[in-house]
Order: C-alpha cells, then structure tokens, then sequence
C-alpha cells in the first residue's frame, strides 16, 4: 500500500550537503575555469554557485557536509567488485579538491568523514539525529542511494545530470520504485545497480523487482518463501544467488548508526561566513560570485 501523501515540512530546513557527489557533478557540469595564476576551479565554482542558490531559495537553518573518507569501507572488504571500474578524479579535480576543506569551512558546515564509511551512510546518519532532535532535514545529492534518507522529517533533493533536480519525500519514491527508502537495498540487490556494480538477478528488472519485494518483504522473506514465486522460472536464478541477494542488499543498506565525533550537527550561515566567503571567492577570483553574496 502506497505510504500517504505528507505535507510540505514547515519551518526551515537543515541541509546535508553530499560533497564530493556534488563537486564532482560540478566538475563535469562547468566548462573549464582558471585563475590568473593557472590555477583550475570550476568545480569549486560550480559547487559554490549551487550552495549560494539553495541559501538564496531555502534561507536554511543551516549546513552540514559529509564526505568519503580516502579508505577502503567496509562494502569494499565485503565485495571486491563494489565500484571496482569507477575511475580516479581527473587530475584537475584533484588539485581544487584540496582547496575543499577551506571553503566549506568558510561557508560555516561543519566536516564529517569517518573512516571505514561512505558519505551515504552519514548521510544516513545526520538524517537520523537531526530527525531526532526535532529537526527538518534537505539532503542535497547526485546520488540515488542517499533516497534512504528519506522519512517523515527527511527530504532529499537529487541534482539532474543538466541543471535543476527533484526533490522525493517517501510517497515520491514509493511512486517511482514501488517500495520504501528501507525497502530499496532489497530492491536493488534483485534488480542491480551498475553505477555501485551490483549485478542484480538474472531476469529480474526494476518493476519485477519492486513486484516481488511488495509481496514477500524483501530477500529474506523472498527466499524464504522461493516455492510461491511466479513465474517459476525465477525460481532458479533466485536459488543460485541466495547468498549474493543477502550480500548486495547489505552493500546497498546504508548505516545510519555511524559514531560520528562530538560537536554540533549544522551550524547557520551567518555574517561571519559571508565575510570569510569574501575573502576565499577574492583569492580564487569568483567575482559573480561575490557579488551573488549580497543577494542572501
């Protein structure tokens, strides 16, 4: 039964930035830019236009940002094939990436990055805690994991490859995939996922998949229950990948238990960020920029 229509969340939002999904977004979305020193920031500048505009259009409570840590994770030591293909960050990327630390400082969001974990999963848990403590929470993404997010005080806003975005609460995830955020791990372990490198079952596709995971729970009660799925000739390929289907949806369970440090979970942008923004956009020379401070 499709979850119930909920109303838009009043009072501001906090927005939970998943910045290197963004950055690298930016990178491919902004043509070419250097400074006079030859120095390349156009995914800094793209990334840096885009939090401009949801301060200027959401007046949030305020920011955070989480962001992968350079190890492996535990999804990695679990499958060796998890995003095994993706490519490494194009040199340019590379060199402003190290710049990012500076500027989401002088934005005012606090850091989290936890080794043995992705950015989706604290993600996750921000969501969580921020949802606890009574608040509204925006996850801004490019990516279609962080829908687990979402949940009664949790929404999450999917940038488009060009321009503009959607924003899902969990009726409009139950209206595109046909289960719930907590159903979409099962969801993509039988159907798969190229982009993580989730091979999915032979002969299961996205509206099979959602199918099966509304009549029977999910994969454990899938194969619990193998000799009532239909048509039979599943059967088999479900059989055969009885431990895989446990595994990929384990890969795709996002935690949002992860022990992040003390400290504040969002902090507002307040004059104090617009002067140290001054100052960053001054020294990579991002007039417009500056000049769209005045304008929050």
């Amino acid at each position: 039964m499709p979850p119930a229509s909920t109303a838009e969340p009043s009072g501001q939002e906090v927005l939970v930035l998943d910045v290197y999904s963004l950055v690298y977004r930016a990178f491919f979305g902004v043509p070419e830019m250097v400074t006079t020193r030859g120095e390349p920031t156009g995914a800094l500048y793209g990334f840096s236009s885009l939090l401009l505009k949801l301060l200027r259009e959401r007046r949030p409570r305020g920011l955070a940002a989480a962001l992968d840590a350079p190890h492996a994770t535990f999804r990695h030591r679990s499958f060796a094939g998890y995003k095994a293909s993706r490519p490494p960050a194009p040199t340019p990327l590379g060199v402003q990436l190290r710049r990012l630390p500076a500027l989401l400082d002088a934005f005012g969001a606090p850091m989290f990055c936890v080794p043995g974990f992705e950015a989706d999963d604290l993600l996750a848990t921000l969501s969580r805690e921020l949802g606890a403590a009574g608040e509204q929470t925006l996850v801004v993404t490019g990516d279609l994991d962080a829908l687990q997010c979402a949940s009664e005080r949790t929404r999450v806003h999917v940038l488009a490859r060009v321009g503009g975005g959607r924003t899902y609460d969990v009726p409009a995830i139950w209206a595109r995939f046909g289960v719930t955020p907590a159903e979409l791990p099962d969801w993509k372990a039988l159907a798969g996922d190229t982009t993580d490198e989730i091979p999915g079952v032979p002969g299961i596709g996205a509206q099979r998949a959602s199918a099966l995971v509304r009549s029977f729970g999910g994969v454990d009660g899938l194969l619990a229950r193998l000799d009532e799925v239909t048509p039979e000739s599943l059967r088999p390929a479900i059989a055969e990948h009885a431990a895989d289907l446990r595994l990929w949806r384990d890969l795709a369970r996002l935690s949002d238990d992860v022990e992040l440090p003390p400290g504040p979970r969002f902090a507002a942008f307040d004059e104090a960020a617009r002067t140290r923004l001054r100052n960053v956009f001054d020294e990579l020379e991002f007039k417009s920029l500056a000049r769209r401070l005045e304008q929050i």
